[in-house]
């Protein structure tokens, strides 16, 4: 188990613990933004009879919300509680036809209905391309520096003053959902687009596909693409996330130099292993995670022709702990044990951190 580096002042000074660490690079943020948005402390009561289960998560939520004195301070001074120097616009990425929609039981026809009339950002980008030709050199994802979404009209109106402010973001895609994939890649290189068919169109010939549009528009050539897909996915996920990406990517994507796609990107794949180890061993751990994730697509190190490893599975199941992602599943789960399951747990753990030499080591836990 990890320790977090801490501050001996700074735990005398405030009687509470405080996780101390320089930010050296702006790459700290994707780490830094998990403790930002995880929210605060809840507690929640309630009497119940002994036996009887009656857990309501979202009555929970509610009822467990604690506002301590600061930030009751804060809300009636109405101070600011964030700041935004930027605008962030989401940009549709969908296929034809399956743009997703929200609605409620029985409305479900009406709402079918209004989408149809109702354009996306997407389809209103064509829409606009069709309509002012003089646009067409400006691509889907620099649109919003020069246009803004009117959502009641659901048309793109030409900004009045400057789009300095402004950052376009286009939703990642995973490769498992192939055609959204490769649209999203010709949405980011290909301005003027007047329709889907537009975009399958390459020296005009209509392409099947939006992948042999990517291969006709030379985007696949040799392994580019996966190295944009993990130059672009480090700059916000953890090194799991990286290796898991990285044996899909292995799986489905058709990489021609699998070593090389490797050797490219350790130092993103390895980060956690190497923290947490040395530069040395930090390659075996995460080669070895990755030949576990490589099993359900029925591959190998070896077949990939990657540097092999021999890790005990033990030894490999403590490298993948995270100590904070356990202990947030152990408060979840422990909030819906009954009275029964909360005993035995108790129980148990009392077990595992007395180190008595008198204290019962072994139990038997019937279920009938």
């Amino acid at each position: 188990m990890g320790c977090p580096p801490y501050n001996p002042w700074l735990l005398k000074k405030f009687n509470a613990h405080i996780n101390v660490e320089v930010c050296a690079s702006v790459k700290s943020v994707k780490y830094l933004y998990k403790y930002v948005y995880k929210g605060h402390d809840v507690a929640s009561v309630k009497i119940q009879k002994e036996g009887a289960l009656d857990h309501d998560e979202i009555l929970s939520f509610v009822e467990g919300r604690y506002v301590s004195a600061p930030e009751a301070m804060w809300h009636l001074n109405e101070f600011n509680l964030s700041h935004k120097s930027h605008t962030v616009v989401r940009l549709a990425v969908h296929l034809p036809q399956q743009q997703p929609i929200v609605y409620q039981d029985g409305q479900e026809a009406q709402t079918i209905e209004r989408a149809a009339l109702r354009k996306t950002t997407l389809t209103s980008w064509f829409e606009l391309n069709k309509n002012d030709p003089s646009d067409h050199n400006i691509s889907y994802s620099d649109i919003p520096q020069y246009y803004v979404f009117d959502k009641s009209t659901t048309n793109w109106k030409k900004r009045q003053r400057g789009g300095q402010n402004v950052i376009e973001r286009l939703p990642v895609v995973s490769i498992l959902d192939t055609e959204r994939y490769y649209l999203r890649m010709l949405l980011l290189r290909k301005s003027g687009a007047i329709s889907f068919n537009d975009i399958l169109t390459v020296n005009g010939l209509r392409c099947i596909t939006f992948q042999q549009a990517c291969q006709g528009y030379g985007l696949l050539r040799g392994d580019q693409q996966w190295h944009d897909a993990l130059n672009e996915a480090a700059q916000f996920q953890s090194p799991r996330q990286l290796r898991m990406l990285f044996a899909v990517i292995c799986g489905f994507g058709e990489v021609e130099d699998v070593p090389d796609l490797w050797v490219q990107h350790q130092v993103s794949l390895c980060e956690d292993f190497v923290h947490r180890y040395s530069e040395q061993t930090g390659p075996h751990y995460a080669l070895a995670d990755i030949e576990e994730l490589l099993t359900s697509y029925n591959l190998s190190l070896q077949k990939l022709h990657l540097p092999t490893v021999d890790l005990p599975e033990s030894v490999l199941e403590r490298a993948n702990f995270d100590v904070v992602e356990e202990q947030a599943k152990a408060n979840s789960y422990t909030m819906q044990l009954n009275s029964e399951q909360r005993n035995v747990v108790e129980i148990l753990l009392s077990a595992v951190y007395n180190n008595a030499a008198d204290t019962p080591k072994c139990y038997f836990l019937d279920g009938p």
